[in-house]
């Protein structure tokens, strides 16, 4: 009886049951096996195309063929770190995204602070819908909207001009960008920020009047320092978005509004120097590089 146990067959699939078991000891394999997959691809693609970015940078083209010269060069570079023109560029891209960034903060902080602790659920879900919304229109319907409300005959100079006030006249110019940049992001800082407040245990804060904080005090010592990871991983959003940027500074800004990414198409499409477009693309790779190193030291990525 026992020998013919011994032969009996095994049922067909038994070999899963001790891969259900394996699942079953370590809990943490079960995620791993389904991320790997697509997370490698990810990687793969994303990796692979900032490396091809890299080498491409230090290729050159022939002027009179218009074809890639695949030698080794850091010309591309030399031009961007010389060049005046360049130079501007650049400072002007990076000095607008940290002027919205700064703008954002201090239009959201407040919003959000009321939006933790003071408003009611029902406030919330009208002020979450207010700002929710706007994100589902196109955004170039938002930018357009704003180039109606900013040109020279606009609603802004003709409501100015209604009430006895000079016309602004900032159409087609960096304040305009601003002005649009800083409402177009503005959703992205509100909603982080909101995240890091909400965490703040209403405990500190009582803590804090019963020794005798007053209401600026308390928001110094005790909020501030606690919602400043939120703060810092909004303006991951609004700092990069507005430094890749180069559709607002086309339809929005002026002459004198050209952007890194303007600057990167136009070599792309009409001059034909993808080297040089690849060159002058990693300058925004590295500024944001070195930002997210900062904001990972002030904690911003625990608070996404």
């Amino acid at each position: 009886m026992a020998a013919e146990a011994v032969r009996r067959p095994r049922p067909k699939g038994g070999g899963a049951v001790p891969f259900r078991a394996l699942l079953w000891r370590f809990p943490w394999l079960r995620p791993v096996l389904l991320l790997t997959p697509p997370m490698a691809w990810f990687v793969l693609v994303y990796f692979a195309s900032l490396v091809l970015l890299l080498i491409t940078a230090f290729w050159s083209i022939d002027p009179f063929t218009t074809q890639i010269v695949q030698v080794w060069n850091t010309n591309n570079f030399r031009i961007i770190l010389t060049e005046p023109t360049y130079r501007a560029i650049i400072g002007r891209t990076v000095g607008l995204a940290a002027l919205v960034t700064v703008t954002d903060a201090a239009l959201a902080f407040p919003f959000a602070y009321y939006m933790a602790k003071v408003a009611s659920r029902r406030t919330q879900t009208l002020l979450f819908a207010a700002i929710l919304l706007p994100l589902w229109a196109s955004y170039l319907a938002r930018v357009y909207a704003w180039i109606l409300i900013l040109n020279h005959s606009g609603v802004l100079n003709w409501s100015l001009q209604s009430i006895g006030l000079p016309a602004a006249n900032i159409g087609y110019t960096n304040t305009a960008m601003w002005v649009v940049f800083s409402y177009i992001w503005l959703p992205f800082m509100i909603i982080p920020t909101y995240a890091a407040l909400e965490r703040v245990p209403d405990s500190l804060l009582e803590a804090a009047a019963d020794l005798g904080a007053r209401r600026w005090r308390t928001l110094r010592d005790v909020v501030l320092p606690l919602a400043i990871p939120g703060v810092v991983a909004g303006s991951i959003f609004t700092f990069s978005l507005t430094l890749g940027d180069y559709i607002t500074p086309i339809l929005v800004g002026g002459a004198d509004s050209t952007f890194i990414g303007n600057v990167v198409y136009s070599n792309i499409g009409i001059a034909n120097n993808v080297p040089f477009a690849a060159a002058l693309a990693i300058v925004p790779v590295v500024i944001m590089a070195a930002y997210l190193l900062i904001a990972k030291r002030l904690g911003a990525f625990e608070a996404l």
